[in-house]
């Protein structure tokens, strides 16, 4: 059993819609107008929610030219973490607009804090959740500064491991908070499908007895549809205007057009699964008459044995079941009968 979560009083959850959040990281390429413009792209999307990054280079890292703060392999090979997270990082003076353009069309806007400071100044703009990062998962004191707001915490949980996501939980109830929510997500930009390992999602929410989504770095659709069917209940993907902009997270990023089928097509998955029944109100009883049942295919006189020249299964379905052919072969009918009669138990004379 998952532990109730929401977010402004959007329950989420797996009797719920999932709950997409638009990721707009560093697609803004240091244009306010461009970062305004994605906000308004994801409210056309039909997505909940747009999530921002609070950070500056230098509280997520060092200004030092020495090969381990050097990425090496992925999109941004040869780049120092410093020169990255310059570009990507989203100014904070441009925060408030960007929040009150997200509520101005109806849109939940909340941030991933990289530190203290990050979670006072989001406080300040009265965040309504917030989102750890999966690469800070292991920041314990961050998750403890960040529980203790009492808001909703989603936490990615990227390459960490079972007893990694037990501490970071435990961190989070003990700074304060109560609902929580873990995303399963591939810490690989872009992630391949053949390494997504979605039985993970069903795995998490046994295990940690949370709701549980899926942060998803893969191209197209497919993945975070196929998660649904394995529990997720929120999907978060990244969105920009045009990967052919570039920018630091556009080559695994979502374009409009693409995210608003995503949402049409994981909401539609949500819709399809259902509850798990088999009867016949459950398969489509509008349709039962298209199954075969008995039925008088010529003439019958009062008296006159039912035999397979006169009583055949066919389409539609009113007649007795076909199951019970051999039981009815032989007898006599208790009245005369014409060629397209549904047969009933009252037109079969007892057996001698």
């Amino acid at each position: 059993m998952t532990n109730a979560f929401h977010i402004a009083g959007r329950q989420i959850g797996p009797d719920q819609s999932p709950y997409i959040i638009a990721e707009l990281s560093g697609n803004h390429n240091g244009d306010l107008n461009r970062a305004l413009a994605l906000v308004d792209a994801a409210a056309a999307t039909g997505a909940d929610a747009v999530k921002l990054q609070t950070y500056t280079a230098d509280t997520i890292t060092l200004d030092v030219d020495r090969p381990e703060f050097r990425i090496h392999g992925g999109p941004w090979d040869g780049r120092s973490l410093y020169e990255l997270y310059q570009e990507a990082s989203t100014p904070w003076g441009w925060h408030a607009e960007l929040f009150a353009r997200a509520r101005g069309h109806g849109l939940h806007v909340f941030s991933s804090p990289f530190d203290h400071t990050a979670v006072d100044f989001l406080e300040g703009l009265e965040a309504p959740a917030y989102k750890i990062a999966s690469f800070e998962l292991v920041d314990t004191p961050l998750i403890r500064k960040t529980a203790s707001t009492g808001k909703p915490l989603i936490m990615s949980t990227g390459i960490a491991d079972y007893g990694e996501i037990e501490e970071a939980l435990r961190a989070a109830r003990e700074g304060g908070a109560e609902c929580i929510a873990l995303l399963h997500c591939i810490s690989a930009y872009p992630a391949k499908p053949a390494e997504m390992r979605l039985n993970t999602i069903t795995a998490l929410a046994e295990a940690f007895g949370v709701t549980v989504g899926l942060s998803d770095h893969s191209m197209g659709s497919a993945v975070p549809v196929a998660s649904i069917a394995r529990g997720a209940c929120i999907i978060e993907k990244h969105l920009t205007l045009a990967r052919a902009d570039g920018g630091p997270d556009a080559g695994f990023s979502m374009e409009p057009d693409e995210f608003t089928q995503m949402v049409a097509d994981c909401r539609m998955a949500h819709a399809a699964l259902g509850p798990a029944r088999h009867d016949r109100a459950g398969i489509g009883g509008a349709n039962a008459q298209f199954r075969r049942s008995l039925y008088v295919v010529a003439d019958v006189a009062e008296g006159e044995l039912f035999t397979e020249a006169n009583l055949r299964s066919v389409r539609p379905g009113n007649g007795l079941a076909p199951r019970h052919l051999d039981a009815v072969l032989g007898r006599r009918a208790t009245r005369a009968l014409t060629c397209g009669d549904a047969l009933t138990w009252d037109m079969i004379a007892p057996e001698a």
